[in-house]
């Protein structure tokens, strides 16, 4: 970026200033942007806790991906964006309000709310992206071509998001996820558009502290998901007696566990590599908008797990509770090793080997009752941290004895 362009976005009415401390920052307009997400990760884990079936599963993976892709699209947007500006201020409360109407969407989504949804989506989808272009159309043309491409990309898809409401359950199933296909397929196309061609990952200049602190904030939402699914349980609870305070506790140690595993071993390391790539576009689109989906997903399926295991501790482990309480952390570890692999290069050994873990403990589900079985895959993530501390603990001591 020169010298003249870094001025040139100084002085812009809506673009962030370059090259400068506070590129990266992340303005209050976006945290609090960010709090409609907290009612829509609890919507959503609520309406995969009260409609657990393999067709559930399909239905909240498909509006975990559409609320995701709200969210990461404007966080692409806002790392180029300056929030404290009034303009752009505006688009986000504009987008709060809106995704507050998609929350309230979300359970009634396959049902009587479909078309409120996808009005809801497409106006978020369709309508930042156009500002989004027509703010930048004097200071970066360039990056407003882009975003003239990822509008063509959006409108395509909303016809398949609103002609999905006026069908039935099944055949709007077909058309939303075709429209998941089309949107999530786009970047890795370079938005090709006729007339205008494609982009290349040379034009995305992201401040990788800015996004990577978007997406842990994100992560921490989802995180908190989790705790208050474990309060509101037991405070609804009759009887607290010493077995669900060791449920409880349980319970937080796996949430806290999860934290660990990707704030301690990743995060700061995919900042920093972004900060430093001659590619950050690649590299941010790849671990941070693709590889965070089934981190985001895991965590949501293990806030479930943890509702299943405090409410009916004891009896029979059916499947809805194995797959539940084993699939949130193997989907959480894949995401990191997706995740740290497009940072480090290679997957961690810790996460393939917890994966393979949490796969046999399948096995003992006959033989086990839910609160045991939950305690044993909490196990298997503690164990995964602290593989991964001590692998990584050495690998520095290493280091240091060869410097």
């Amino acid at each position: 970026m020169t010298a003249t362009n870094d001025e040139r976005f100084a002085h812009s009415a809506f673009l962030r200033a370059r090259g400068t401390a506070q590129e990266g920052k992340v303005g209050f307009a976006e945290l609090f942007f960010d709090l409609v997400f907290v009612l829509t990760i609890i919507q959503l884990s609520h309406s995969l806790a009260g409609h657990y079936s393999a067709l559930g599963l399909v239905e909240a993976a498909m509006l975990t991906l559409a609320v995701w892709w709200v969210w990461i699209y404007t966080t692409w947007a806002t790392n180029w964006l300056d929030p404290d500006k009034a303009p752009v201020r505006i688009l986000l409360f504009v987008l709060m309000f809106l995704g507050l109407m998609l929350s309230v969407a979300i359970p009634v989504a396959f049902s009587t709310g479909g078309l409120l949804f996808a009005l809801t989506y497409v106006a978020m989808q369709v309508g930042r992206s156009a500002f989004t272009a027509y703010v930048m159309r004097r200071d970066w043309p360039e990056n407003s071509r882009n975003f003239i491409r990822i509008t063509a990309w959006s409108a395509f898809a909303a016809v398949f998001w609103i002609a999905g409401a006026f069908v039935e359950e099944e055949a709007r199933l077909a058309l939303w996820l075709l429209a998941l296909i089309i949107e999530y397929s786009a970047p890795a196309l370079g938005f090709v558009t006729p007339g205008i061609g494609r982009s290349s990952v040379s034009d995305w200049q992201v401040s990788g502290e800015h996004i990577s602190e978007r997406c842990a904030l994100f992560v921490i939402i989802c995180l908190g998901e989790t705790i208050l699914v474990t309060g509101r349980t037991v405070a609804g609870m009759e009887l607290l007696d010493g077995f669900t305070i060791i449920l409880l506790a349980t319970a937080f140690f796996s949430t806290a566990t999860m934290w660990w595993i990707y704030f301690r071993f990743g995060h700061g390391e995919a900042a920093h590599l972004i900060e430093h790539s001659a590619t950050p576009g690649r590299v941010a689109r790849l671990a941070f908008t693709y590889a965070h989906i089934p981190i985001v997903g895991g965590i949501i399926l293990s806030a479930v797990a943890e509702e299943f295991a405090l409410a009916h501790p004891h009896g029979h482990v059916d499947f809805k509770t194995a797959s539940a309480i084993l699939g949130g952390p193997i989907v959480f570890l894949s995401g990191n090793t997706w995740f740290k692999r497009a940072v480090r290069g290679r997957a961690p050994l810790s996460h393939l080997a917890g994966i393979g873990a949490l796969l046999a403990l399948a096995a003992a589900v006959p033989f086990v009752e839910p609160y045991q079985l939950f305690m044993a895959a909490s196990a298997v993530l503690f164990g995964v941290a602290l593989w991964e501390f001590q692998s990584l603990k050495s690998t520095r001591a290493d280091a240091v004895a060869k410097v």
